[in-house]
């Protein structure tokens, strides 16, 4: 399961561009945190601790306990803005979480085994389609990832999403398709290579057919010469 990161943060007095801009002089980024039928909550956190989340790969499926004077708010992060030029983070928003609250999160996918799938040994190409899954869980048990067992796979295998076993507490957001998440494929090489033979075949069968008609004809020829 994901672990509970944390965040201290103070409450933002003043809105606007420009108490955003002062802010961010100073190393701290505005940020709101929202939900759980409450006023929303301006606030600010040191810069450097934002980027020390962001940098763990994994905060946006992570719960973040955020510290706002002697209140410890649950939250999960929903999104961080950042600058176009230097990846700077400009603006974080916080949902706050119920108890026992379900929370929708993209959780990344990994594939093992795959020296054990026939197919990947024989040449065979892993295609993902889907790096992470869209899954609805339990807050407090957000999975960091989830791992597919490509053992067995042949060319054109497929994995679903129906096929996969999700962590208790877990369940797929779409619910209205048994959408695929990987295949595995031939390699364009032999793909190519079975077009060449194909058109080599097609070339052989017309250059057969063409000497066939020019013996006709010369027979042809040599028929009425005789006449």
């Amino acid at each position: 399961m994901s672990d509970q990161l944390t965040l201290s943060a103070e409450t933002r007095e003043k809105a606007g561009k420009g108490a955003s801009r002062a802010l961010r002089r100073e190393g701290r980024i505005p940020a709101v945190i929202y939900g759980d039928k409450q006023d929303a909550q301006p606030i600010h956190v040191a810069e450097r601790d934002l980027n020390k989340l962001l940098h763990t790969g994994h905060m946006m499926n992570s719960l973040v306990e955020i510290t706002l004077g002697k209140d410890k708010i649950r939250t999960l992060p929903k999104d961080v803005a950042l600058h176009p030029v230097t990846d700077r983070p400009l603006h974080a928003d916080f949902l706050r979480l119920a108890k026992d609250a379900t929370v929708e999160v993209a959780v990344p996918v990994v594939f093992v085994n795959q020296e054990e799938s026939p197919g990947l040994k024989r040449g065979g190409v892993l295609n993902v389609v889907r790096h992470e899954l869209d899954l609805v869980c339990d807050a407090a048990r957000i999975p960091d990832e989830i791992e597919l067992d490509v053992t067995g796979l042949e060319v054109g295998d497929s994995i679903h999403i129906s096929a996969v076993n999700l962590p208790e507490g877990s369940e797929s957001a779409i619910t209205d398709r048994d959408y695929t998440i990987a295949t595995v494929v031939a390699p364009s090489a032999l793909k190519k290579s079975d077009s060449e033979s194909g058109d080599e075949e097609e070339t052989e069968g017309e250059e057969g057919a063409e000497a066939a008609e020019g013996a006709e004809g010369e027979a042809s020829e040599g028929e009425n010469s005789e006449d």
